[in-house]
């Protein structure tokens, strides 16, 4: 493959690169286009003269932009078919009745010469293999004799206009080489294009966004990066953990107005006769914030605290008021934790609970 000649894209000269790659060599370059550009301009110019330089045809003629070339390096066919006279080639259309007249089988042609819009591009044969020498591409791409007929086909459904070359090729050591040996292709080349891109994003820093695209779906299968994924766990742990914080706050406030609620209206109604109706204030504990309740049973536990401690350190007093049944017993030492307090409040709450319940059930 590496003694094929093949001439990549620069800027608009697809018409240079599509003659030297069928030609396997740098013979022609774009002043030498550019003048037989000028050649057919200027043969135009005559024929239009003939009906008169005064004519409305032939000034309009004048004002109008070359057809033969432009400022981007495009030539037309007429350019690449004279210069392919130079060497006694022909150029005929595919499936032209010329074409169909002398019975052409791709197979058994040298080359073709591909146009879509402004883009020029050679197909030939080398030895006994064929390639594409499209100056697209980063190298020379093999086509199979089986492929060739469909890949043309292709072309043409694609809009191009395909022409096959006539005349005897100039010798090349390509042609020479794959004569005696034929090569295999295992990967296709790249375009220009995908070359450059794959070059420029190893080249540039990647962005956040491109970062976590590449974690949402690694392109190896693989997974996350160890430190993200780490990052990651960690994230849900502590977002698990709030949740679960938020959830058993939001119980304990419950069950504490609950409690309060069940508390206050027992002993109230344990307070006044049956006959005569509870006040409505009683209802006033529902009306009360989780913030209040909150600062109520913490100055309760505080109380109870104090008594405690002092019980301890004066025994033998008869004076000092006794707990009531329902405060929890202190512990040998007179001290508890706050997660001791915190289950006497709980279990506290749901004793209350179950007191009103079975109170209600009764009524």
């Amino acid at each position: 493959m590496e003694s094929i000649f093949h001439e990549r894209q620069e800027g608009s000269l697809c018409a240079q690169h599509c003659l030297n790659n069928l030609l396997q060599g740098e013979y022609f370059s774009p002043v030498e286009l550019s003048s037989i550009a000028q050649q057919l301009d200027e043969e135009e110019r005559m024929r239009m003269a003939e009906g008169g330089v005064s004519s409305e045809e032939y000034r309009t003629f004048l004002q109008q932009p070359s057809v033969n070339m432009d400022d981007s390096g495009f030539f037309s066919i007429q350019v690449i078919s004279n210069a392919l006279k130079v060497w006694g080639l022909e150029l005929i259309l595919f499936n032209s009745p010329e074409y169909q007249r002398l019975g052409i089988d791709p197979i058994n042609e040298k080359s073709f010469i591909c146009n879509y819009k402004e883009h020029w591009f050679t197909v030939r044969k080398l030895g006994k293999q064929w390639f594409n020498l499209n100056s697209l591409l980063m190298g020379p791409e093999l086509i199979s004799d089986t492929y060739l007929a469909l890949f043309l086909a292709q072309l043409q459904q694609e809009g191009y206009s395909i022409f096959v070359v006539k005349g005897d090729l100039p010798d090349c050591e390509a042609d020479q080489l794959l004569q005696m040996i034929r090569v295999q292709q295992m990967q296709r080349p790249k375009l220009i294009g995908e070359e450059t891109a794959q070059s420029r994003d190893q080249r540039l820093p990647r962005s956040d966004v491109d970062q976590a695209i590449e974690v949402s779906h690694p392109f190896d299968g693989t997974g996350m990066l160890d430190e993200d994924e780490e990052n990651f766990q960690r994230a849900l742990a502590l977002s698990r953990q709030e949740i679960d914080m938020e959830d058993e706050e939001a119980d304990l406030r419950r069950a504490i107005q609950l409690s309060m609620q069940g508390s206050r209206r027992s002993e109230f109604s344990d307070s006044l006769p049956q006959n005569v109706p509870q006040s409505p204030h009683t209802s006033q504990t529902d009306s009360l914030s989780s913030e209040e309740l909150r600062k109520r049973r913490q100055a309760y536990f505080e109380k109870q605290q104090q008594q405690l401690q002092q019980q301890d350190r004066t025994p033998n007093l008869h004076d000092k008021p006794t707990l009531s049944s329902s405060t929890p017993e202190a512990d040998p030492g007179g001290d508890m934790s706050e997660e001791d307090m915190l289950q006497a409040a709980m279990n506290m709450s749901l004793e209350s609970v179950r007191n009103h319940l079975n109170t209600e059930e009764e009524k």
